[in-house]
């Protein structure tokens, strides 16, 4: 299969370049900045260099995107015009060729305020039909591209599926607090319960959802590492994590006392990745149990595609005071 890759130079647009090529797609990535994995070079804005692009094209692969790092160092506009504007050119162009599958990458930033439940209140269990509240330019425009895609598939039959993925980059975390007070290993390990997907599992996704897309037509995923939780553990997870997970895992505090490892003290959400893994037939392997265990035997915690891929730096510009400016 041909495949479009967009934002080839990002780190799972260049996850799906390494893992297409290596299972014998022909992967094509188009990006607006250089890298290895990257064969087009413009903006998907430019719909004349969009419709080139998408020439004997079989299945998109939608990475591209202005994302949260971006919200305090750019204007709304480039905003809409890269994220709505840049992803309606491709849907145009994508149904005039006839591809097969589009899979679009969203981002669970989208579902915004109703991540954050109020004082005192349980855990949020956060799964697709929790209603989305975006709270910022970035969500706005992924939300409204969401929409592009299901418009497409009701009004030209495109095959269109939504992947709302999890963090998987490896830099430092954006907020100030948790830098201060957890190593960046520790904070990620954490993540792993609630919040966080390797990347090797965001790529098995998206080609998972490529293989699908044309039996399911049009859908909305959380991709995300399999938690541990049932919704009954919401209120104690929201107050005492620790107590729940070393339940969960029994050498949980053993392992972590040795490495110095402590856990967050609240959870304020949990992502449920069971539609994508029933839909789609999606098999995700790294989860905290798996990652508990590399760190019991002291190794880097992920998969090695996340190490090869490595640090792409959030942003081209460098801050003083983190990886990014936090709006």
């Amino acid at each position: 299969m041909k495949v479009l890759v967009t934002g080839s130079t990002g780190h799972l647009g260049e996850g799906l370049m390494r893992t297409l090529g290596d299972q014998g797609h022909e992967a094509i990535g188009l990006d607006v900045l250089p890298g290895l994995f990257t064969q087009l070079r413009g903006s998907i804005v430019d719909r004349a260099f969009v419709a080139d692009c998408l020439r004997g094209i079989d299945a998109v692969l939608h990475t591209a995107t202005l994302h949260k790092p971006h919200v305090a160092t750019h204007g709304r506009q480039a905003f809409v015009d890269v994220n709505i504007t840049g992803t309606l050119n491709l849907l145009e162009e994508a149904a005039a060729a006839g591809v097969s599958a589009f899979i679009f990458t969203s981002t669970t930033s989208a579902f915004g305020a109703a991540l954050t439940p109020p004082a005192g209140a349980p855990t949020a269990w956060i799964d697709e039909t929790v209603q989305s509240v975006p709270k910022n330019i970035y969500g706005v425009t992924k939300t409204a591209a969401e929409d592009l895609c299901e418009l497409f598939h009701r009004r030209s039959g495109l095959n269109c599926l939504v992947l709302r993925t999890s963090r998987f980059f490896p830099e430092e975390d954006d907020s100030a607090a948790i830098r201060g007070a957890f190593a960046d290993s520790n904070a990620k390990a954490n993540e792993f319960l609630f919040r966080r997907v390797d990347l090797e599992d965001a790529v098995s996704a998206h080609v998972a959802a490529m293989r699908y897309a044309a039996k399911i037509g049009f859908g909305r995923y959380i991709i995300s590492a399999t938690i541990p939780f049932a919704r009954e553990d919401m209120a104690a997870l929201r107050q005492n994590p620790s107590a729940l997970v070393a339940r969960r895992f029994p050498d949980f505090e053993k392992i972590y006392g040795q490495a110095n490892f402590k856990m967050f003290p609240s959870l304020d959400r949990v992502y449920v990745n069971r539609k994508a893994v029933e839909e789609l037939g999606w098999t995700p392997r790294w989860d905290f149990g798996r990652v508990l265990a590399q760190i019991a035997g002291s190794d880097p915690i992920g998969s090695d595609l996340a190490r090869q891929v490595g640090s792409k730096g959030y942003h081209q510009e460098c801050f003083t005071e983190g990886p990014y400016p936090v709006e």
